[in-house]
C-alpha cells in the first residue's frame, strides 16, 4: 500500500508539473511582447495583452468570475491610473448623478463632494464637502465647505471608491443616513441626515438697500434665464450696484455660464477650451446684443473654497475684464472640462477632454482664484475646537430650540449668551448655529448679515467712493500667475 501510495503521489506529482509547464508556457507565449530589440509596443499589442489576461484569469482562477466583474474592475484601473480626480468608469449608480444638473432632481442628502484617489495613513482619502445644496438635509444640518466625512454609518470612507460613498449617501427618500464629520484639525461630531428628493437649485435673489444682491447657487441651463429676471428686478428696483455671490456654487455647465457672462461683458473672450484634440478648442466670444447690465455698474462678486469650475470661469471673466472687484477667499481651483462617454444604456465613462482658460489666457487648475480682498472667518483656536466639539456633541442646541418653537432674533441673541457662559465661543458663531436649527424647517435664508462678515465686507467696500479705482488697479489672473512665476523663479 505504501509503494501505491508513492506512485500516485509521484503521478500527482508529475501530472502538476506537466500541467504548470504547459499553462506557464502558454501564458508566457500569450503575454510575450511581439517586438525585439527593446522597440516600443504598439496600442495594438497592448491590447491584445489585456484581452489575453482577461480570458486567461476567466479560463484559470480558482473561482469562477462573472466577466462584468473583469471588464469594471479593468475600466477603473486604466481610468484611475491616469491620477486624475474627474476621469473616472462610470457605472449604472454613478452615471445618474451626472445628469443631475440637467434633470432637475435627484435623490440624496444634497453634499457635492470630492474625492482623492490615494490614500495613505499620513492622509487619509476622505471625502471632502465641496459644498453643501441649499435647503437640502445636508445645508440645514449646518455641514459646511471643507468639511472632511470620515464615516457613513459608521464604515470608514477613507477605503472606499466615490462610487461606493455615492451608494452609501444616495437612497429612499425618507430613510436615515448617518455621516461622521471631521471639521478643522480635531472637530469630530456624527450627524444623522434624511434622505430627501433633491431639487437642483439656480439663483436667489434680494435687494439689500440700494444693492442687488444675486446668489447664483449652480450653473443649469435655466440658470441664464433666472439670472436675468433677477437683473430685471434689480433694475426695477433702481439698483446701484450688485453683490454676485458664488460662494459655495460647485460649477456646472460651461455654456450655461459663458452665457451668464454675456449679460455683463459685451466683447472679446468669455472663455475659451484647450485640448491637444483640435475639435475640443472653442472660444466663447461675448454678443455685445446679449449684454444687459450697464457699463460701470459697481459689481463685488464673494468667493470662496467653495467656488469651484463654472463659478470660477464667472469670476474669473469679470476680473480680468476689471468689471468687478473679488471678496473671500481663493476658489477651489478647478479648471478642467470633462466629457460623459456611454459605453451601454447604463454605463460609461467621464473623462477631462481640455482645459478652460479665462480671459487673460489662464488656467487656474489646482491653483484657484485669489480675491482682491479676502476676508477669513476667524480660525477657532484649539481650546475652542475643543469647546466646539463639545457643544455639538451634547446636543444642547437642537434640545432646546425644538422645545422652544417659534424663537425670534431676539429669542436667539438671548439664548446664545447663556450657552456662551458653558460655552465660550464667539456670540456671532452661537446665533448663527442656534439660527440654522430654528430655520431647518424653513426655506434658507437669502442671507445672514448678522453672521456674514465676506457679505459685510462686499456692502462696505461697494461704498467706497474709491471703488473705481479699485476695480481698474486690480491684477488680471495672468498678471498674479506671472508674478508668482517670476517670484519662484527668483527663489523670493
Amino acid at each position: 500500500m505504501a509503494v501505491i501510495k508513492i506512485r500516485n503521489k509521484a503521478i500527482r506529482f508529475a501530472v502538476s508539473v506537466i500541467c504548470t509547464f504547459i499553462v506557464s508556457a502558454a501564458a508566457s507565449q500569450c503575454f510575450a511582447e511581439s517586438p525585439a530589440g527593446g522597440e516600443s509596443v504598439s496600442n495594438f499589442q497592448y491590447m491584445k495583452k489585456i484581452s489575453a489576461v482577461f480570458d486567461f484569469v476567466q479560463q484559470n482562477y480558482v473561482d469562477e468570475i462573472d466577466p462584468k466583474v473583469l471588464y469594471e474592475g479593468a475600466l477603473k484601473g486604466m481610468l484611475d491610473s491616469l491620477k486624475d480626480p474627474y476621469t473616472q468608469y462610470l457605472d449604472q449608480n454613478t452615471m445618474r448623478p451626472l445628469s443631475d444638473t440637467t434633470a432637475g432632481n435627484f435623490g440624496g442628502v444634497g453634499l457635492s463632494i470630492s474625492k482623492p484617489i490615494e490614500s495613505s495613513s499620513e492622509k487619509p482619502a476622505y471625502v471632502e464637502v465641496a459644498s453643501p445644496i441649499e435647503d437640502t438635509p445636508g445645508a440645514k444640518a449646518g455641514i459646511l465647505s471643507g468639511d472632511y466625512i470620515t464615516a457613513i454609518d459608521g464604515e470608514a470612507t477613507a477605503p472606499m471608491t466615490m462610487e461606493e460613498v455615492l451608494n452609501h449617501l444616495r437612497g429612499k427618500a425618507g430613510t436615515p443616513v448617518t455621516v461622521s464629520i471631521l471639521r478643522g484639525k480635531d472637530i469630530r461630531f456624527d450627524v444623522t441626515l434624511v434622505r430627501a428628493l433633491i431639487e437642483v437649485p439656480t439663483v436667489k435673489y434680494g435687494m439689500i438697500s440700494a444693492t442687488g444682491y444675486l446668489r447664483i447657487i449652480e450653473f443649469t441651463p435655466d440658470t441664464p434665464k433666472r439670472v436675468q429676471e433677477a437683473l430685471d428686478s434689480f433694475a426695477k428696483a433702481n439698483y446701484k450696484n450688485l453683490i454676485i455671490d458664488l460662494r459655495d456654487n460647485p460649477g456646472g455647465l460651461i455654456t450655461s455660464v459663458a452665457d451668464v457672462a454675456d449679460k455683463f461683458i459685451d466683447s472679446g473672450t468669455l472663455v475659451s477650451t484647450k485640448s491637444r484634440l483640435s475639435f475640443e478648442n472653442k472660444v466663447f466670444t461675448a454678443n455685445a446684443k446679449k449684454t444687459t447690465v450697464s457699463a460701470g455698474l459697481p459689481i463685488v462678486v464673494l468667493i470662496n473654497r467653495g467656488s469651484a469650475s463654472a463659478s470660477e470661469i464667472l469670476a474669473g471673466a469679470l476680473k480680468d475684464n476689471h468689471l468687478a472687484y473679488l471678496v473671500g477667499q481663493r476658489t477651489y481651483g478647478k479648471g478642467s472640462v470633462q466629457q460623459v462617454i456611454p459605453l451601454s444604456a447604463s454605463d460609461g465613462f467621464k473623462i477631462t477632454m481640455a482645459r478652460y482658460y479665462t480671459p487673460s489666457d489662464t488656467n487656474i487648475d489646482k491653483v484657484g482664484i485669489p480675491p482682491d480682498r479676502e476676508v477669513l472667518y476667524p480660525e477657532l483656536s484649539e481650546a475652542e475646537e475643543k469647546t466646539y466639539a463639545e457643544l455639538i456633541k451634547s446636543n444642547a442646541i437642537a434640545s432646546y430650540v425644538d422645545s422652544h418653537s417659534g424663537m425670534t432674533e431676539r429669542d436667539i441673541a438671548s439664548y446664545a449668551l447663556v450657552l456662551q457662559k458653558k460655552y465660550p465661543l464667539g456670540a456671532a458663531l452661537l446665533r448663527r448655529l442656534i439660527r440654522v436649527r430654528v430655520n431647518r424647517l424653513k426655506p434658507a435664508m437669502l442671507y445672514d448679515s448678522d453672521y456674514d462678515i465676506q457679505l459685510n465686507a462686499a456692502i462696505e467696500i461697494l461704498k467706497s467712493s474709491d471703488f473705481k479705482n479699485l476695480v481698474k488697479s486690480a491684477k488680471t489672473l495672468k498678471e498674479l500667475q506671472d508674478e508668482a512665476e517670476a517670484k519662484k523663479k527668483s527663489g523670493t
